[in-house]
């Protein structure tokens, strides 16, 4: 586990470089054993190549492990068995994974990404704790990046809804940013949810890191569910990024007057599904886990007319009970097909119609035709 650990820590190796060297190495391990000409042919930086052949940071990764561990948490590298296989999927998956809190209940769970603006409205803040609340209490865990705003909401209704919540972070699983959310994470951790990070330990809140961690977020993901985006928001990066990735994109619609809406209306304009309710964002899912959650498919029409039909009024003969059972609520009948269909005489079915009608229990319309009222 060192040497993964000790490659996350190695300077100037991003993703990309990450994946190059696992392409050609296959594993951690042996990216430490290599020589430096094979590692000076995939053209990295020379502070890391120096880096790599020192082995500079492989004391320090374990006294990583063993600091991590003291805090409660853990590292999942990228061959272990733990590591979220949604995750593994996409085309530069962090290497290790720092993981606090009930992490392999989250990850078992199907995953849902919330995200949206920092500076968000009360729409938008009611409209994801909405959301993240309705889809947690239904089993789905929410994803989100603990910033301000949307992320926030998104976090505190998956917790209002009991269910569970991954935070990703782009600082170290030893920090919190922004601060004033250090009562969320720990809400979050007694709620049954987790904390996951790709950066070391003591790791600042820096531009660059969001990024990194906008790709787990869609990336632990079947779905990423926008609300509220401005035309720069980084959400908009992560609704891209899930795209790449192969999720299902989804988006609130908004005010048109509103800038925050430009995102989620502009994806909408663009082919993602407009979202109302939760059981929106369910149907997009698998159909094994959205066949488990939503109640099967009834036919409204079908379901209306057996009621229907099943439906009598008390105290009528059976002339009158045979044309009950001809009419409908919903669509109306012409005098000589009830002629026809029942076999009575003109004169029994003027009757009739007539006694029903006096009971309020049929209506006539013009030219003619009879429905009932009830």
């Amino acid at each position: 586990m060192k040497d993964w650990i000790s490659l996350n820590m190695t300077p100037q190796i991003g993703p990309r470089a990450v994946t190059k060297l696992l392409e050609k190495f296959g594993s951690a391990e042996n990216v430490f054993h290599a020589r430096r000409n094979e590692l000076e042919s995939l053209r990295l930086k020379p502070e890391s190549i120096e880096s790599i052949l020192k082995r500079e940071f492989h004391e320090k990764a374990e006294e990583e492990l063993e600091t991590v561990r003291n805090l409660g948490g853990d590292v999942l590298i990228l061959d272990d068995g733990g590591y979220p296989y949604l995750l593994r999927e996409i085309a530069d998956p962090p290497i290790t994974l720092y993981v606090k809190g009930d992490w392999q209940a989250c990850f078992d769970a199907p995953c849902v990404a919330v995200v949206g603006s920092r500076r968000c409205s009360t729409y938008g803040e009611n409209a994801s704790e909405m959301l993240s609340r309705d889809l947690a209490t239904n089993g789905i865990c929410i994803v989100s990046g603990l910033a301000r705003g949307i992320d926030s909401a998104a976090h505190r209704g998956a917790i209002a809804g009991k269910g569970k919540t991954i935070a990703v972070l782009g600082t170290g699983i030893d920090g919190v940013y922004p601060k004033e959310n250090a009562k969320l994470v720990d809400e979050i951790l007694d709620a049954g949810g987790a904390i996951v990070s790709q950066f070391p330990l003591g790791t600042p809140p820096l531009k660059d890191n969001f990024p990194y961690r906008n790709r787990i977020i869609s990336g632990l993901s079947l779905g990423i569910l926008l609300v509220e985006a401005s035309e720069r928001s980084g959400s908009l990066i992560t609704a891209r990024l899930a795209m790449e990735q192969n999720r299902e994109v989804l988006a609130v619609p908004g005010n048109i007057t509103s800038k925050n809406s430009f995102g989620t209306n502009y994806l909408i304009k663009s082919g993602a599904k407009l979202v109302q309710q939760w059981q929106d964002v369910v149907s997009e899912l698998p159909q094994e886990i959205s066949a488990a959650i939503l109640p099967p498919k009834i036919d409204e029409k079908k379901t209306k007319e057996t009621k229907q039909s099943e439906f009598v009024p008390a105290g009528l003969d059976d002339n009158e009970r045979k044309i009950w059972q001809f009419l409908s609520a919903d669509e109306a009948a012409h005098f000589d097909t009830l002629l026809e269909e029942s076999g009575l005489s003109f004169g029994d079915l003027n009757a009739v119609l007539l006694g029903l009608e006096m009971r309020e229990l049929v209506r006539t319309l013009p030219g003619k035709h009879y429905a009932r009222k009830i």
